[in-house]
Parts: structure tokens; sequence; C-alpha cells
């Protein structure tokens, strides 16, 4: 999964959440420094994102993708999954979109010391692109995909993969909603065994 639906798993406590959010900017195991919080939260990321990879449902949406985009099609649908939980964020949280993302760029950068280098190159440019909010609209994701795209350096094409989503549009979002459902279950298992260790 991409930025928004980690945000969103990781639920309200401050550590787990900008856990969740560094966790691709960390190498193996080297996180140690970090509190048990946000250590928690990189590890939540990770198990996420085993789930998310192994799923059939997740599996399903990449072979609707055109081959060209090879080992990229994962990156993708992420991208896209994050799409449509922005665009039906009202069924997920009572918080709107546009607060939630608000408030979500103050707590990382409340935490910005405490961000790899990576993340903190990231977090300026993603807060004022604001990301989080722009996933809701096809325009958002073009943008997002033509981003990703030069970050590359041409090489994945994710820029032309608007033209899939909206050729395969609602098969996309019967995937997304199918397998969010699960997620999200996985993810609260996830959440309470850890709370019921440590209460």
């Amino acid at each position: 999964m991409n930025f928004l639906a980690h945000l969103y798993l990781a639920n309200t406590d401050k550590e787990i959440i900008i856990g969740n959010f560094i966790a691709d900017t960390i190498k193996g195991n080297k996180f140690h420094h970090f509190s048990d919080k946000i250590q928690f939260g990189i590890k939540m990321h990770r198990a996420i994102d085993v789930f998310t990879d192994e799923h059939p449902i997740f599996r399903q949406s990449k072979r609707r993708l055109d081959d060209k985009y090879r080992l990229y099609k994962g990156v993708i649908i992420d991208i896209i999954y994050d799409h449509f939980l922005a665009k039906n964020w009202q069924q997920y949280s009572a918080t709107p979109l546009d607060v939630f993302s608000q408030e979500i760029y103050a707590l990382l950068f409340d935490y910005f010391d405490v961000l790899p280098d990576r993340a903190k190159h990231l977090l300026p440019y993603m807060s004022k692109q604001n990301w989080l909010y722009n996933y809701r609209t096809i325009h958002g994701i073009t943008s997002i995909l033509h981003d990703m795209n030069v970050r590359t350096k041409g090489l994945s094409k994710m820029n032309e993969a608007v033209i899939d989503l909206q050729e395969n549009y609602t098969i996309f979002e019967e995937d997304f909603t199918a397998f969010f459902k699960e997620l999200e279950a996985f993810s609260s298992s996830y959440l309470e065994n850890y709370d019921s260790k440590n209460n």
C-alpha cells in the first residue's frame, strides 16, 4: 500500500504513525535506535506490505496492468488503491480527508528531527503538493504517477498507467473494496496484538 493507506491503518498513535511513514526509508534492521512504538510502526508497515503482496486480489489487480510496467506494477497498484481510499474516504473515516491530511503533515513535521534523511527530503515536497488529499482525483493521480515516472528517469512508464486505471476503473475499484476490507481486519488485529502485549 502507499502513503495514505499506511497512515490511515496506523490509527491514532503518533509514534506508530511515524514508524509507518518512515519504514520504506529504513534498510534491514537498522531501526533499533528509534523508540519502541516507532519500531513497531516500521514492523507493522512491513507486515502490511507482505500481506498485500501475497494477497490474491492484489495480484489480480497487477495482472490487469499492461506488461510494459514490469516490476513497477505493484507500486502502481499501491497508488491506484490509495486513489480509491481517498475517493471513498468518508466510508472509512469520520475525519474529512483534507483535515486528516493536514493533521498528518503537522505530525510528521513535529517529528522532523527523528526522520531519516530520505523522509526529511520527501516530506516538504509531499506536503506542498498535498499528495494525501490529491490522491482522490484522476488529476491528482496523474500528477503523482508522472512524478514517480520522473523519479525512475522514465524507465517505469508509470505516467501511462492512468490510462489503464481509466479503462478498468470499475474493476479496479471492486478489487480495492474487497481487498481493503481484509487489510483493515489484518491491521486491526496487528494493532490489538501489540496493545495486549504492552498494556
